[in-house]
């Protein structure tokens, strides 16, 4: 069965990396557990666990209907306009040190985004970096100066695709 989206296209995006399951320590307190829940609520079957057990979206078979953004025990899964590709792959709200400590790709909230963005779309918030869509003109100029990597851009031509 299709499902007519409707313009402008919003789907979900999950913001975390799995940078902390990567580096095999403890994790970081405010990215994906991988339980599933948003897995199991998805009928599209547009949410799944990637290998290294943190959820992503295909933006594809999402209709955005946000059943997975509610089910989510973390709270890292949000609707996006499908038009801006450029997203945050980050939770966590620790410093620098800290956030470096759990995860090997994670927003120490250093700024540089917020310096480069000429929209003004992109401020640090609880030390991680926060696009504000509706001002964001998708650049990408913020996701090429992040030096952890942790702004993507989701089609993979500014940055790989994580």
């Amino acid at each position: 069965m299709a499902v007519k989206k409707k313009f402008p296209y919003r789907a979900a995006v999950v913001a975390c990396n799995g940078g902390c399951r990567a580096k095999k320590t403890p994790g970081c307190a405010y990215g994906c557990i991988g339980c599933g829940e948003c897995v199991k609520a998805c009928k599209f079957g547009a949410v799944f666990l990637n290998e290294l057990g943190v959820a992503e979206v295909d933006e594809d078979k999402c209709i955005a209907c946000g059943k997975c953004v509610r089910q989510c025990p973390q709270k890292v899964i949000r609707l996006h306009e499908c038009a801006n590709y450029i997203v945050v792959k980050c939770s966590n709200k620790e410093k620098g040190k800290d956030a470096r400590a759990v995860c090997s790709v994670s927003c120490i909230g250093c700024g540089l985004c917020e310096k480069t963005c000429t929209a003004g779309a992109i401020k640090v918030t609880d030390n991680c970096a926060v696009i504000e869509e509706a001002v964001c003109l998708s650049c990408g100029m913020c996701a090429v100066k992040c030096p952890r990597h942790v702004i993507i851009d989701q089609r993979g031509i500014l940055t790989e695709k994580y």
